[in-house]
């Protein structure tokens, strides 16, 4: 509104651009000294990039554009602070948001955009290599950080001056065909980020040949999602700086036994199958260490003790020996600082873990959720599933054999809840919800087990957005269940599945359409007009 109004009316498009523009450099040069970096640093993505938020925290921090306001004070979560600050100033717009209603990616709207690179180039900041721009004599400048968008023929390494390429700090690719002409990485001498992520072609069986990687020194970020890539150096500890490691979706199987000199990695993002090398443990500043596969590295369940500064972690417990569950109980027992949890296939190999481990006080996130949740789940919920055991958690998504009666009471009385996905194949006893359950959720799932809006009395889910339930389409057909929901006030969005729950063999299609018509009946009478979408089994 406040743009609009500064452009006023009767004048021309021109007028308009270029008051825009304006405007938004006024906004620039109002940040802050440490949101200006930032803000030009989203230059490096092409236009429209759906552009993932915590990488982008993990690259400005690479960049060293994170400074550390308190001693105890993380440098992610003040990259956190810096995305959140921006997007208040609506400088960079949400893309996807979680069922939390944490924005994961962004984008940068087109306008803002425009200014950014126009100021980025200005200052040599970021440089942009397009196909454009593959043989322009600018090539030969030095660069500080250099991106590729939408490379299309191929450039020849000899167009590269050796001096163009000694001083950049940042590498970037974001075009499918650019591996095919990649300059030498041992024309880089101070590199700080490489991200070959977005490189995306697999044609060549060699795949990317990462040799010279050992040799940049001052590298704090590798990126390789996905990238056509088979193996990493074996002296990959000469990266003694290397914050940020992502290799998920590559070829490499094994990790070189000399990363674990790695002292200063922050993040390491791997597959389940790939094989850690012995000796994990001494990774002391990992922070974030996701998808570990406990069957190919077995080794790292003892392991995982040491690594106590670690928040995030992502296992996968898929043919794990049982005899490693006491083992994995007291290493998770001593990550004091874990906010969140994710455990891959853990089914019953894990409910002796869920009934004996006391979990931090700072837990945020614990999903142990399992699509398939029919071939692997817990026995039951939980003992620390409590308002006094994890006062503040977040999200929760977790399946179980057996539901008792008032499961879903003790789980809607935590009191941070916003995102709650929970899956049962029986429920033992009448479910019971009181009104001053789930006070802070934004989105709940329940599958597998019947239940419907009525049984969440008026009071409960006060700000409930997204809703979905499974429930019989004969008890809605017959009158038995009111599927009315005006009694949950914030509902945008609801998703039912309709389940048979007795045997019939006359009149099921005609009993699914009469459900179906009640269920859009009850989301047009409600005032937000919430959308549906309606399936049967």
């Amino acid at each position: 509104m406040h743009l609009h109004n500064s452009i006023g009316r009767g004048v021309t498009q021109g007028d308009i651009v270029k008051d825009m523009n304006m405007i938004l450099s006024l906004s620039y040069y109002d940040l802050p000294s440490h949101l200006k970096p930032c803000l030009l640093y989203l230059s490096i993505f092409p236009e429209d990039f759906e552009i993932k938020r915590d990488w982008l925290i993990w690259r400005w921090l690479a960049e060293g554009f994170i400074q550390c306001d308190k001693e105890e004070t993380r440098l992610f979560e003040i990259g956190e602070r810096y995305f959140n600050e921006l997007m208040n100033r609506s400088l960079i717009q949400p893309a996807k948001i979680n069922d939390e209603g944490t924005v994961v990616t962004c984008r940068i709207h087109d306008v803002v955009l425009d200014l950014i690179c126009s100021l980025s180039s200005a200052e040599n900041f970021i440089f942009i290599l397009n196909n454009a721009e593959c043989h322009a004599p600018n090539l030969q400048r030095k660069f500080r950080r250099l991106s590729l968008h939408n490379i299309k023929a191929k450039v020849q390494n000899h167009q590269f001056d050796s001096t163009s390429l000694s001083k950049v700090r940042t590498f970037a690719v974001f075009s499918p065909v650019a591996c095919d002409w990649l300059p030498s990485l041992s024309s880089f001498h101070f590199l700080r980020v490489l991200d070959l992520g977005n490189c995306g072609s697999r044609e060549s069986s060699s795949g990317l040949n990462l040799k010279y990687v050992r040799n940049l020194i001052h590298l704090r970020y590798l990126g390789l999602k996905g990238a056509d890539v088979h193996e990493l150096p074996v002296d990959i500890s000469k990266l003694q700086l290397l914050q940020i490691l992502d290799i998920q979706g590559t070829r490499i199987n094994e990790l070189p036994a000399s990363i674990v000199q790695l002292r200063n990695l922050i993040c390491l993002s791997v597959d389940s199958g790939l094989r850690l090398p012995k000796g994990m443990g001494n990774l002391m500043s990992l922070e974030v260490l996701e998808r570990v596969g406990l069957s190919s590295s077995s080794h790292i369940v003892e392991e995982l003790r040491h690594l106590t500064e670690v928040m995030t972690l992502g296992v996968d417990c898929y043919n794990m020996d049982e005899d490693l569950i006491d083992i994995l109980i007291k290493s998770l027992g001593n990550l004091h600082k874990l906010q969140n949890l994710h455990i891959d296939d853990g089914g019953r190999l894990i409910d002796r873990m869920c009934e004996s481990w006391v979990p931090p006080p700072n837990l945020r996130s614990f999903d142990s959720w399992d699509p398939f949740f029919f071939f692997s789940s817990l026995c039951r919920l939980p003992k620390w599933v409590n308002s006094r055991s994890l006062p503040h958690l977040s999200s929760l998504a977790i399946d179980v054999e057996e539901l008792q009666g008032d499961d879903v009471q003790i789980i809607g009385m935590l009191p941070a809840l916003r995102s709650l996905r929970l899956a049962a194949k029986r429920v033992m006893g009448r479910l019971v919800v009181r009104a001053d359950a789930f006070p802070s959720a934004r989105c709940c799932k329940f599958y597998g087990f019947l239940t419907w809006p009525c049984l969440f009395p008026p009071g409960a889910m006060p700000r409930v957005q997204h809703l979905d339930f499974w429930v019989s389409y004969w008890s809605i057909a017959i009158g038995e269940v009111d599927c009315g929901m005006n009694h949950l006030p914030s509902l945008e969005h609801v998703k039912v599945t309709l389940q048979r729950d007795r045997f019939t063999v006359n009149g099921v299609d005609e009993e699914v359409d009469i459900a179906k018509a009640l269920l859009r009946r009850a989301t047009e009478a409600h005032p937000k007009r919430p959308t549906i979408e309606i399936y049967s089994t």
